[in-house]
């Protein structure tokens, strides 16, 4: 059985870039600058970018992994992964297409993923917690709003969002990667929109199962598999998917997942399941890259009407692509996140 199947799972005024997004290998063309490669002044020289940091939470003091890839005083790209629960460890495909376009970015296990330390107290698990975190994360790094570009993906963008309204002062620029502003409205898209295309008999048998609560049993994800995750989420035969995504799906942290998620991917049921800032989106005012995909978990429709409703909203459409955008459509995926955040730093950005 792949680790895949062995986890409960994962992920977990505008201008519409969609198909016209250029390609990464446009946007970030050329070497980076030597500088680019500067380490001087940088405390991770001698671990390779990585570095823990101290974070203090209501139950003590614990340490998240971070690391750092590249050097750009002016851009600084911290990256928040799904789950909760799960790790950077997917977002390893960055690597082929960032640093070309000389842009300094930052992996991170948020407290709890498999990298980081990984304390049991179940109150820890809440969305005004991990808030505190990301910022303790960012004065550690230095970032401040003359660099810090933040990027989340799936419960990443519900972090980004929570992040954003709270503390926008210290932001630079802001990506919402595959993540509706409403987790009801992704509930009602994945049961009028999702399940009606899976074949009934194995809805019928999945539902079964999350009525007994028992997501451990391999018949779960064997149902959900190919008929949901490979359909939605990397929209590709599980068995050739990428080895950073199967890395992330093995070191999930169920203990977080479930309570906040729920079980699966096929909509939400966990503490998250009543989630909803869209009537706080015109509130976010720093430039604003939202990212969906035609395929998508998420309802790609609602994600551009976010883009609308953010006074500096940008919407970059991943036209062949599932919840794992960078992989299904890496070259728009990253031709975009690039166009936007180099738009950003030289101060050409237009909605």
């Amino acid at each position: 059985m792949t680790p895949l199947r062995r986890s409960a799972a994962l992920l977990g005024t505008c201008a519409i870039a969609a198909c016209t997004a250029p390609a990464a290998d446009q946007a970030g063309a050329g070497a980076p600058p030597a500088s680019y490669f500067d380490t001087t002044g940088h405390a991770d020289v001698y671990s390779g970018g990585a570095r823990l940091i101290a974070v203090t939470t209501p139950k003590g003091r614990f340490n998240v992994w971070t690391k750092r890839v590249g050097n750009n005083p002016r851009i600084k790209l911290l990256l928040l992964h799904g789950g909760p629960g799960a790790t950077h460890e997917y977002f390893e495909s960055a690597d082929s297409y960032l640093p070309a376009a000389g842009i300094e970015y930052y992996y991170y296990d948020q407290l709890g993923s498999f990298y980081s330390d990984q304390p049991t107290d179940s109150s820890l698990w809440n969305t005004a917690r991990f808030v505190e975190e990301v910022e303790q994360v960012r004065q550690a790094l230095g970032m401040d709003s003359t660099n810090f570009i933040l990027l989340g993906h799936s419960w990443g963008g519900i972090l980004a969002t929570e992040y954003a309204l709270k503390y926008q002062k210290h932001l630079k620029g802001l990506v919402i990667s595959n993540m509706m502003s409403s987790i009801p409205a992704y509930v009602e898209y994945a049961e009028k929109v999702l399940m009606p295309t899976m074949d009934p008999k194995v809805l019928a048998e999945v539902k079964a199962i999350e009525a007994k609560k028992d997501y451990a049993n391999p018949r779960y994800m064997e149902l959900l598999v190919p008929s949901h995750y490979e359909k939605h989420i990397l929209r590709r035969p599980a068995a050739e998917w990428p080895d950073p995504v199967n890395r992330a799906f093995k070191h999930i942290n169920n203990d977080i997942y479930i309570p906040m998620q729920g079980p699966s991917e096929l909509g939400a049921s966990g503490k998250l399941a009543r989630w909803d800032h869209s009537a706080d989106l015109k509130n976010i005012v720093v430039p604003t890259l939202v990212i969906g995909g035609t395929y998508d978990t998420m309802d790609p429709r609602h994600m551009e009407w976010m883009s609308k409703e953010l006074p500096k909203g940008r919407y970059l459409l991943c036209p062949n692509s599932g919840h794992m955008a960078m992989y299904d459509d890496g070259p728009v995926y990253y031709g975009g996140l690039i166009k936007f955040v180099k738009d950003v730093d030289t101060g050409l950005f237009a909605k």
